[in-house]
């Protein structure tokens, strides 16, 4: 069933801010028994405000915004055109639409219209990422809207506490210049799924926090760039940080049970036991909260995931250092096959194992659709890079 008289159109800040955010404090995201709600902080498009290209759509009936929907475009790498490394993509993220007005037609009507905008600035795919338990959204998009599912990456978790870790002695930890990181990216994840060709903007936004580097103590990190031929160790790891807590907050709607009692019980040893000081205690997340995103994890070399989990390590005390600004810290790595997710560390209770990416081809239809079912029959071997500015 659809209704009559619904208007989609362009979002106007100023016309429709305060419905939009009414709106989006009313609906979840995640699975119903551990729903995430999101605190925009009065800017309803701060998730895509980064990107190159952005749009947000809103359906309204009557006066009252129904739904809305945003959309970010740029090129990427991906491999489903064998005769082209680099295509244009848009994302679909941030589809609300209002509980009372579900199960009317109103989010695939939405999903349509930014498909059209797509197809105006010449986008080749489009693509999505929800969680693989969210049915109503994995139905919409792959029985209703043709969406193919491509990729199940693991989104990892792990809360902050105030107690440090430790870090290893045997291993050095270097912050590196914006222009060296970029080259060590472009070098070694260039040819990953999804990396973005403006990755230069990315890691100099202001909420990029930076990029560091782990090797061996005792080796020699070289000047690594353009032009130069450094000798590195045979074993070190990188990684970048995102602030995203300074584009919106996430709060916990409703905990599991499990997560509850383990709340409870953190806190009942604080009580009886004020000098046990163990650092676990698990942080209150029913108030908003922000949270840092590690992008970019990468690693070579036999000795290169003692790299990243000094790494994680290393994050996870500066963002303890945040006066309470950051709560949690996320990164999302490949699927099952992918070593990464078993050297970074995280809460099982917190973290998606498996995360959902479709895609839909919008140009030359029949030929790149038949490509992408081919290549969905044997996920990526590779990388996938998750670009922060769409988290």
């Amino acid at each position: 069933m659809k209704l009559k008289n619904l208007t989609v159109r362009n979002y106007i800040g100023e016309v429709d801010k305060a419905r939009v955010e009414d709106l989006e404090r009313r609906c979840g995201v995640g699975p119903a028994d551990h729903a995430f709600f999101t605190d925009t902080m009065g800017d309803p498009i701060c998730r895509i405000r980064n990107s190159p290209m952005y749009n947000m759509l809103v359906a309204e009936f009557g006066n009252e915004i129904v739904g809305v929907i945003q959309g970010s475009i740029k090129v990427v790498t991906i491999h489903i055109n064998p005769y082209k490394d680099m295509a244009k993509v848009g994302y679909i993220l941030g589809l609300r639409v209002s509980p009372r007005y579900r199960h009317n037609g109103i989010g695939s009507t939405l999903v349509h219209h930014l498909e059209q905008w797509f197809i105006a600035n010449g986008v080749d795919f489009a693509y999505m990422a929800t969680e693989k338990d969210n049915l109503p959204s994995v139905n919409l998009f792959t029985e209703k809207l043709g969406f193919i599912k491509f990729a199940s990456p693991t989104i990892l978790v792990h809360p902050i506490h105030q107690i440090p870790f430790q870090l290893p002695s045997r291993i050095e930890i270097s912050k590196l210049r914006i222009e060296q990181a970029e080259f060590l990216y472009r070098k070694f994840m260039g040819s990953a799924d999804f990396f973005p060709l403006d990755i230069d903007k990315v890691l100099g936004s202001k909420l990029s926090l930076g990029t560091w580097v782990a090797y061996p103590k005792g080796e020699t990190w070289g000047e690594y760039r353009e032009g130069v031929q450094a000798v590195i160790p045979d074993s070190w790891a990188m990684l970048s940080v995102w602030n995203s807590g300074e584009v919106f907050k996430l709060r916990i709607g409703k905990q599991t049970a499990s997560c509850f009692l383990y709340e409870m019980y953190s806190r009942l040893v604080d009580r009886l036991f004020p000098w046990f000081k163990s650092g676990e205690v698990f942080p209150d997340l029913s108030d908003p909260f922000g949270f840092y995103f590690m992008y970019g994890v990468h690693r070579e070399g036999p000795r290169s995931g003692n790299m990243v989990r000094a790494l994680c390590k290393f994050v996870h005390n500066m963002a303890s250092k945040s006066g309470g600004c950051c709560k949690v810290i996320v990164t999302e790595v490949g699927g099952t096959g992918d070593e990464l997710r078993h050297h970074i560390p995280h809460w099982k209770l917190l973290s998606c194992p498996e995360d959902l990416w479709c895609m839909k081809p919008l140009r030359n239809e029949e030929t790149e659709t038949a490509r992408l079912r081919e290549m969905t029959k044997t996920p990526p071997a590779g990388a996938l890079f998750v670009d922060p500015r769409e988290v």
